[in-house]
């Protein structure tokens, strides 16, 4: 899978297994490591995951101490910012070659609907902050994620966006503004479906959060992907994955028709 220019998909996950490995045969814990190199026992879990990068001189202490003779050192090489966190290099492969692609969302844009202006945003509100190189990375990375829209064959697309999502002004009124313009453009491709769920429903099936379905090429497969705080994960199994489908159908039918939701975007964009 190709992801930019910079990077080798996998990379920070292999760099993670190889650290864990070497940390774990040298019985030296997470906390201790941390102590060593200055981190924190979260942040070495992090890298241990694939989900952040090394800095500073935290690969050569970490050879040092772990005994790894140069191994951790080599394998670093390879972690150039390639813009993708390696948890998230498994569902961008399954939705580079969707043939359906429904997504709801609930508190923000998604990433890709987003302009560049609202990307920064996004990522300016990140805890911990993201280091420029990887900053400027995962911005290109994700605008480059719009192909799917182009992209052929045509994937069938939709979104059910609730409208606080459309409301929140990240970045400004201007930014958000030139973000509802964006996905105005978007939602007149012939293969693109956009709805918003309006502010008071009475009944309302996606208080669960939000969640991506990807139907695999042929649509001979269906998945569904979760992301949350505590982990991102696939369902692919049943009944998860069919009462996953059932919950989006009811959020398309309970939120506005897309005419209507167009209708409502280019009012909020007005307003601002």
């Amino acid at each position: 899978m190709k992801v930019g220019n910079n990077g080798t998909p996998g990379a920070a996950k292999a760099f993670g297994r190889l650290l864990r490995f070497y940390r774990e045969r040298a019985k030296v814990s997470q906390e201790a490591l941390g102590r060593h190199t200055g981190y924190s026992k979260s942040q070495v879990a992090m890298i241990e995951r694939g989900e952040r990068r090394p800095r500073g001189n935290f690969v050569e202490l970490a050879d040092e101490l772990l005994g790894a003779q140069g191994a951790l050192i080599e394998v670093a090489q390879e972690l150039k910012a390639s813009g993708v966190a390696a948890w998230f290099e498994d569902y961008l492969e399954e939705e580079a070659k969707a043939a359906g692609v429904h997504w709801y969302e609930n508190h923000l844009i998604p990433g890709v609907l987003q302009t560049e202006a609202y990307a920064r945003a996004v990522y300016a509100s990140a805890c911990p902050p993201w280091d420029p190189e990887e900053l400027e990375a995962s911005i290109a990375a994700r605008l480059a994620r719009q192909s799917l829209f182009h992209r052929k064959p045509t994937p069938l697309i939709s979104f059910v966006l609730e409208k606080a999502a459309l409301t929140k002004p990240l970045g400004g009124p201007a930014v958000l503004k030139e973000n509802l313009l964006h996905i105005l453009e978007l939602g007149r491709l012939s293969n693109v479906q956009i709805q918003v769920m309006p502010e008071n429903p009475e009944v309302h099936a996606g208080l669960s959060g939000p969640f991506v379905l990807l139907e695999t090429a042929k649509r001979q497969n269906q998945l569904v992907y979760v992301e949350g705080l505590s982990g991102r994960y696939f369902l692919s199994e049943q009944p998860e994955l069919g009462d996953a489908f059932a919950r989006y159908g009811i959020l398309r039918a309970q939120a506005l028709n897309p005419d209507d939701s167009a209708e409502l975007i280019e009012q909020v964009a007005r307003k601002l």
